[in-house]
């Protein structure tokens, strides 16, 4: 009698070949993913821990002159030249400090200069939120109420001229004149940004280059700050490296807000304040057209300058100072 023969199972060269030792096919594929899935969460998890930690980041206000506000939203400023002299307040832009108004300070020597650290900017504070453009408004009459000062003309360079345009708007008790220099006057009017500027203040992306910045980025991001053959101060890349990405990201927010509510001309034009408007013809974060916009303003002084950029102050400071002095001693004689 023949032996009998039992069917082989088909199913067993594929068991033998998925054994242990010896992964293929499915399995190997099904392993890799898991793998892949798994580095993915993980950068996703450190991406998001880096965001909430960057953007809760705070800072106490440090410097010679501090002025106390109660929820230590205090305030960095420098006071200098005759108490009895016309009083000029000088606010910075974006990013900015007391110390971008060093070079037209000697045009204006005989006069008496408050310069503002903005909260979230310099050596003021930086707490996570109150970076409204009313808000730094109300800070800074504030702080020149502490001072006694009674009346005031108020400059702002670029975002410190929205400041500056509020504190008018909030304080015509206290704001004798305005003077603005390359702030732009709608969002519509804004060229945009250098990529490194752009990048910065991409969710999640910006927060990483923030924990990642260098000293060559941050050069890069403020490029668009000038169009002379200017070198970016080192001050400048301290000023920036010192900000919270909260302070920075909150202040561009709240001033882009501003200008889409109501444009600065238009919020200038019924408030009857002598008015100094100064532009750099060659502006490259702002079209330079659209300084002729505060020709709606009554009576506004629009001095355009030639070869010029977006910051006057470093770019042509002998025209500059000459021009804020001159402005501030005719609107004092009023």
């Amino acid at each position: 009698m023949d032996e009998k023969t039992t069917p082989r199972d088909p199913r067993a060269h594929s068991r033998a070949d998925a054994a242990p030792g010896a992964p293929r096919g499915g399995r190997a594929w099904r392993r890799r993913l898991r793998i892949t899935l798994t580095a993915v969460g993980v950068l996703a998890a450190l991406l998001a821990w880096n965001t909430v930690s960057v953007l809760s980041e705070t800072a106490e206000a440090s410097g010679e002159q501090i002025v106390r506000f109660p929820g230590g939203d205090d305030i960095h400023i420098v006071e200098e030249g005759p108490p009895g002299a016309p009083t000029v307040v000088l606010l910075h832009g974006l990013a900015g400090s007391t110390a971008w108004w060093e070079p037209v300070l000697p045009a204006l020597r005989d006069l008496h200069v408050v310069r503002v650290d903005l909260l979230g900017h310099g050596t003021s504070a930086k707490p996570v939120d109150g970076y409204g453009m009313p808000e730094q408004a109300r800070r800074v009459g504030a702080v020149l109420d502490r001072l006694g000062v009674r009346r005031a003309t108020v400059v702002g360079h670029s975002t410190g001229g929205a400041v500056a345009t509020s504190l008018a708007e909030q304080r015509r008790d206290l704001v004798a004149a305005v003077a603005l220099i390359d702030t732009g006057p709608r969002m519509d009017a804004f060229r945009g940004d250098s990529l490194a500027g752009r990048l910065m203040t991409t969710p999640v992306v910006g927060e990483l280059l923030w924990r990642l910045r260098t000293d060559r980025l941050i050069r890069d991001a403020a490029s668009t700050a000038f169009t002379r053959e200017v070198r970016t101060p080192d001050r400048m890349i301290a000023d920036i490296r010192g900000m919270t990405y909260r302070s920075l990201t909150a202040t561009d927010e709240a001033s882009t807000a501003y200008l889409e509510e109501r444009p600065i001309p238009d919020r200038l034009a019924g408030l009857g304040l002598p008015t100094l408007v100064v532009f750099g013809a060659e502006d490259r974060r702002w079209q330079p057209s659209c300084v002729q916009e505060y020709r709606r303003v009554p009576h506004a002084r629009i001095e355009v300058l030639d070869g010029v950029g977006h910051t006057p102050m470093f770019e042509d400071p002998g025209t500059t100072g000459v021009l804020l002095h001159g402005f501030a001693l005719d609107t004092a004689s009023r």
